[in-house]
């Protein structure tokens, strides 16, 4: 659940054309296959599942390290977060390892974050732990459209996915990804900020920006909404 990020380093028209390119394809093999009998779905094409107490016990394990350093987490902003069973897209900037599990800390009860988190986290042994989280891989040397359709499945099905649009821990460009996904799967997108001040560890909320307009200029708007909820300013909840 880190280092998470759409993997598209040329922004929303690469996704939108791999997108595109991979739909007709399927669009083409149903159309010569229509005879055939119908299948169940594979496995692969089902939305991840989360395990609520792997899920829990990664949240609750992932923030020793901010107690045992003195820390605390400050969350201002929660009442923006709309309610459970309905697709939302968060998109957080990204400064450290722990901002996924900060985020999800952060979260109220009842939501279930599912990260798009680089493949290389995948390994034998926190592979499996992930997975269980509800978290998925993204390959972030192509435009993975795999992941991105497994993005769209989450939401549809009422869930919610994370991305940090930077890509990676202080990236500046922001990737039209999370913009595509969330027109795609009809979902708001909910802006996060998180900071460090002192031994305070800030995460906050704002308003959900809806998935409407051009993928660049929502893009954009992600961004100035990021940049502005990095700050560490508010009033602690």
């Amino acid at each position: 659940m880190s280092d998470s990020a759409p993997s598209s380093h040329s922004g929303a028209d690469r996704f939108s054309a791999d997108t595109a390119r991979s739909e007709a394809d399927s669009s083409a093999s149903a159309h010569t296959s229509s005879s055939a009998p119908a299948t169940k779905p594979k496995e692969a094409e089902l939305a991840p599942v989360v395990n609520p107490r792997v899920y829990r016990f990664v949240v609750d394990i992932t923030y020793l390290p901010v107690l045992l350093s003195g820390m605390h987490l400050e969350v201002h902003g929660r009442e923006h977060v709309p309610p459970p069973g309905t697709p939302l897209v968060v998109a957080a900037n990204h400064r450290s390892g722990l901002d996924p599990f900060l985020i999800a800390r952060a979260f109220p009860p009842g939501r279930y974050m599912q990260f798009m988190a680089k493949k290389e986290l995948f390994g034998p042994i926190t592979g499996p732990l992930i997975t269980a989280g509800g978290s998925y891989p993204v390959d972030r040397t192509i435009s993975d459209v795999k992941a991105v359709r497994t993005s769209v499945r989450i939401l549809a099905a009422g869930g919610t996915v994370g991305i940090f649009p930077e890509g990676t821990r202080g990236g500046g460009e922001l990737h039209g990804g999370v913009a595509l996904i969330a027109a795609k799967g009809r979902a708001p997108i909910l802006p996060v900020g998180i900071s460090r001040v002192g031994r305070r560890w800030i995460v906050r909320f704002g308003p959900p920006i809806p998935s409407r307009g051009g993928i660049k200029a929502l893009t954009v708007e992600v961004g100035e909404r990021l940049a502005e909820l990095a700050q560490p300013v508010g009033e602690k909840i």
